[in-house]
């Protein structure tokens, strides 16, 4: 139920005969789906040559059998979900991007931002590129393809375009004859890959998507790693490697991934379970009842309910034919969507005092929707609790904060938001407590501290690559 809005998901096959490689497709990026919801797209390898369909809207909505059926047979496949944390909400951004080159064909998906997207359009720009999106997954491919020039391979370009890159992505790339995936040297957003019974071979942003098509987990990809697949097997390469200290977003924990993946080694439903345990030794309360606001609220407040005592139960109903609020383009219509998505159950609520998990306030609006639900449906007390820190800077890797204008955290004290949102108490996890989520300090906390591993970019709007006339420099 969190405001933030969140990034992508990558997905990729490859097998050694041709196969219904689409439809493994469809499905690992179904199970991808809460990691972005404004468009997707799949690009099918057939013997060099390359099918793709991409849109606007949910995998259900731009796939159906038909379109599936239109893709051929192949060995290899490339996919995205995407919510666009770098340009517009239009067709032209979807991914995978591709790129035809006298040097070969070329599809890219990729999860992260980059902070350096902007110097490196503009150097582009002057050096002739011409730019048919206004994502910075295009700026990726236009540097894969200018070091692919004078390199002898995809992946020897891909490894010298990475001394470019700066900031998150996680990458799957698909050449004629090869499926490499490489993360970035902090290694900001997860990547992994498994492997079929039947020899297929898997990547995708979670495990999630590895089980959702029937494969074995193998491992995560390394931050600064660059896998390569292809007929001639496995190759790793690791000459970025250790380049960086490891920073993994641990939003990733709290929020953005499905509680049945395993991060770099740590469940994340069991780091839920515990941020709902920290929370209910730090924040204690006096309350009849937990709850969760559905989904990523749940876990955490079954585990502040085992450490505190306090009953666990079912006060929030989630509508689940409805996304996530931050579907909607405009604030209006976020809150309408709430009212539509959630509803208390008065039977669990009425005349108690409720203990409300949520994983973090940005704004406070559906926080203040979420309490006066209860308050309507007879709750006696409210006391909300937060399995995150604050958000109190922005977010250059991947999350759509690009600034503290409209958080909350920044402008308020906890009482005073607590008033806003119509709480009798608040209480938010601590940042110091962050390292026990994942059991070391390996981890990105820059949107609650402010320490940010990158230099921090000049221009940090989403629209950045789409200004209006009257808002043009003169």
């Amino acid at each position: 139920m969190s405001e933030v809005r969140e990034e992508c998901g990558v997905f990729g096959v490859i097998a050694s005969e041709p196969i219904d490689a689409a439809s493994i497709t469809y499905y690992g990026l179904y199970a991808l789906q809460h990691r972005g919801q404004e468009g997707c797209g799949i690009v099918v390898n057939d013997d060099g040559i390359f099918a793709s369909h991409k849109d606007l809207g949910q995998v259900s909505e731009v796939f159906n059998s038909e379109t599936l059926a239109g893709f051929p047979n192949g060995t290899m496949a490339v996919g995205h979900v995407r919510y666009g944390t770098t340009g517009g909400n239009n067709r032209r951004n979807c991914q995978p991007i591709e790129v035809n080159h006298q040097k070969g064909r070329m599809a890219l998906a990729h999860n992260g931002n980059l902070s350096n997207a902007a110097e490196l359009r503009n150097e582009l720009e002057l050096s002739g590129a011409i730019f048919h999106t206004t994502s910075d997954t295009e700026t990726i491919a236009y540097i894969v393809t200018r070091e692919r020039l004078k390199s002898n391979s995809i992946e020897d370009a891909l490894s010298a375009a990475m001394n470019t890159l700066d900031g998150a992505y996680s990458l799957v790339l698909m050449s004629p004859q090869k499926l490499i995936c490489a993360r970035d040297p902090y290694g900001f957003r997860p990547l992994c890959y498994g492997k079929t019974a039947d020899g297929m071979y898997i990547i995708a942003s979670e495990s999630c998507a590895l089980t959702a098509v029937g494969a074995d987990f193998i491992r995560d990809v390394e931050p600064g790693e660059i896998i390569v697949f292809s007929k001639n097997g496995i190759v790793s390469r690791t000459e970025h490697c250790k380049k960086k200290s490891k920073k993994l977003c641990v939003f990733e924990y709290i929020y953005f991934a499905r509680p049945d993946s395993v991060i770099d080694g740590v469940s994340v439903h069991k780091a839920r379970l515990h941020a709902g345990k920290i929370l209910a030794k730090t924040h204690p309360a006096d309350a009849d009842i937990v709850i969760g606001v559905p989904d990523s609220g749940l876990d955490a407040a079954l585990g502040f309910s085992q450490e505190s005592g306090i009953q666990y139960g079912i006060g929030l109903i989630k509508n689940k034919y409805i996304g996530r609020t931050f579907i909607s383009p405009g604030q209006s219509t976020r809150l309408n969507q709430v009212r539509i998505k959630l509803s208390a159950i008065e039977e669990s609520v009425r005349g108690k005092r409720v203990v409300l998990i949520d994983d973090s306030i940005v704004r406070g609006t559906t926080s203040e929707r979420i309490v006066k639900l209860l308050r309507d449906a007879g709750a006696k007390e409210i006391h909300m609790r937060i399995s995150a820190p604050p958000f109190l800077h922005p977010c250059y890797y991947g999350t759509d904060i690009d600034s503290s204008e409209n958080l909350i955290a920044s402008k308020c004290s906890v009482e005073e938001i607590a008033r806003l949102i119509g709480a009798d108490s608040l209480g938010f996890l601590p940042v110091p407590e962050l390292c026990e989520l994942c059991g070391n300090d390996d981890f990105c906390s820059a949107c609650f501290s402010g320490n940010y591993p990158t230099a921090v970019p000049c221009d940090t709007r989403k629209d950045r690559f789409e200004q209006k006339l009257s808002e043009a420099k003169k």
